[in-house]
């Protein structure tokens, strides 16, 4: 935690503060924080088996140690009656601390192994369209292994994300099936065939937000490092129609097979 001053440090282990970038969400110890703040949120008698959870996990890093105590919150949530069960949720989704709120995301999509893919995105959503970046990131992290599980099931609930007023929604729709992702397993079937996520990446394609941009950008980056001909094609016909927030996606996806060589410049405009 080197490079906090020491009140910082104490407010984000206490759960009396937010982090602000991710040098600090990376700085806040799992097991202060969960002492800090469960006993108070109706979590007490849980408080032993979520550090045993942590501990489990303590050596492996920050995403080992999220889902290891939000599994454990969640499982002694599930173990509660239900007025108590949904007061616990909503101090959890509500946190002042974004960690305890990534905690969460994973509590409602992780514990419960009866739920649907349908019924894990609902109730991921709130997180995905968190106003903490932090919080954002873990939600889709949280479902990304029942999305890579049901591909297509998930692009077919995710495509009408792609029509919400929010941008943080919509570009959980397209981060959340990126086939290569960050800090999660990779997309085999999506590596192979990203033809099968176009009408979503076709939805996204104008969006004035820069936040989805890039996340598109991002999704075809990926996809170029095993189907370069197919995003480079789709890039050539997405380029021909002349709206600049579909010039940014395009001249920031092609980063890799402009490296190699694959293509020279950008792709060209043919109106």
């Amino acid at each position: 935690m080197s490079g906090l001053v020491p009140e910082r440090k104490a407010a984000l282990n206490s759960g009396l503060a937010a982090t602000t970038n991710l040098t600090e969400c990376l700085a806040v110890d799992q097991a202060a924080l969960a002492k800090a703040v469960l006993p108070s949120m109706g979590l007490d008698m849980a408080l032993e088996s979520v550090l045993a959870a942590q501990e489990r996990v303590a050596s492996k890093g920050i995403s080992h140690q999220m889902v290891a105590i939000g599994l454990a919150i969640g499982d002694a949530v599930l173990n509660m009656p239900v007025r108590k069960a949904t007061a616990t949720r909503d101090g959890l989704r509500h946190h002042i601390s974004d960690t305890v709120r990534s905690w969460a995301a994973f509590a409602v999509t992780r514990a419960d192994s009866n739920l649907g893919l349908c019924a894990r995105l609902d109730e991921v959503r709130p997180y995905a369209a968190d106003t903490h970046f932090g919080v954002r990131e873990w939600a889709w992290i949280a479902v990304r292994p029942y999305v890579a599980a049901d591909v297509q099931g998930a692009i077919s609930i995710l495509l009408a994300w792609t029509a919400s007023s929010d941008p943080n929604i919509r570009r959980f729709a397209s981060e959340s099936i990126r086939p290569r992702g960050v800090w999660c397993e990779h997309i085999t079937l999506l590596k192979a065939h990203p033809e099968i996520a176009e009408p979503l990446l076709e939805a996204l394609k104008a969006d004035d937000a820069r936040y989805v941009q890039d996340s598109v950008a991002n999704w075809l980056n990926d996809a170029s490092k095993t189907s370069p001909e197919w995003v480079h094609e789709l890039c050539e016909r997405w380029g021909r129609e002349g709206v600049p927030a579909t010039d940014r996606i395009v001249g920031r996806a092609l980063r890799t097979l402009r490296k190699k060589g694959r293509v020279v410049s950008d792709v060209k405009h043919k109106r």
